[in-house]
């Protein structure tokens, strides 16, 4: 588990007009409300993407293309989405994102001189092999994602991959206090992790 942050959620005024308000203003085609909102997300999504791309694929393109082609596509498609709460936004821009990644890797695996790298690097390259078993195990963890319930999945959202504090969770959520979120999320958590050894076990 992530370490307690010591600054506030994105969308907190301090750091400028609530995410709800710069939305709307996007949605009126206001560009510098766009602005605000790439800053105010970038490197939450950023350091997700690094996370969540094989070692070997980490330094093939920049994250930030990644990163900016994601919130593009979120904008685009704001007139299809209902800003409710921090999580649910949250839970929006990171399909969007491991989409983006999906089509990523499949297109480098797929390049046919991609048995060079393996020469070149040798110790830290995956094979195509490698990489299936990687989609796979990340497919397998969407889907036991999908179990839980809404407030349950954005809590685990918002905790393991972004690394919310509980407290800020708790108040998105709208929860009585950080001890019940951390409850919360600790039991969804391991009900994930129970559903994927399922498979595992039955694969």
């Amino acid at each position: 588990m992530p370490e307690d942050r010591s600054d506030s959620f994105p969308e907190r005024s301090r750091l400028g007009d609530s995410t709800p308000s710069l939305l709307l203003r996007v949605r009126s085609g206001d560009g510098s409300a766009a602005t605000q909102l790439f800053r105010r997300y970038q490197p939450s999504l950023r350091r997700l993407a690094h996370g969540r791309l094989p070692p070997t694929m980490r330094d093939l393109r920049d994250t930030d293309d990644l990163v900016q082609e994601t919130l593009v596509i979120a904008f685009k498609r704001l007139e299809d989405f209902e800003y409710r709460r921090e999580g649910a936004f949250l839970a929006y821009l990171r399909q969007i994102l491991f989409n983006q990644l999906r089509q990523e890797i499949r297109r480098h695996h797929d390049r046919p001189g991609n048995v060079e790298l393996i020469d070149v690097h040798p110790a830290h390259d995956e094979s195509p092999e490698d990489v299936a078993s990687w989609l796979e195990t990340f497919d397998r963890y969407e889907q036991a994602l999908q179990t839980l319930s809404e407030d349950q999945r954005e809590a685990v959202i918002m905790r393991v991959e972004f690394g919310y504090a509980y407290s800020e969770i708790a108040e998105a959520l709208q929860r009585s206090s950080a001890n019940a979120v951390r409850m919360m999320v600790a039991r969804s958590v391991a009900r994930v992790a129970r559903i994927m050894s399922a498979r595992d076990a039955g694969a």
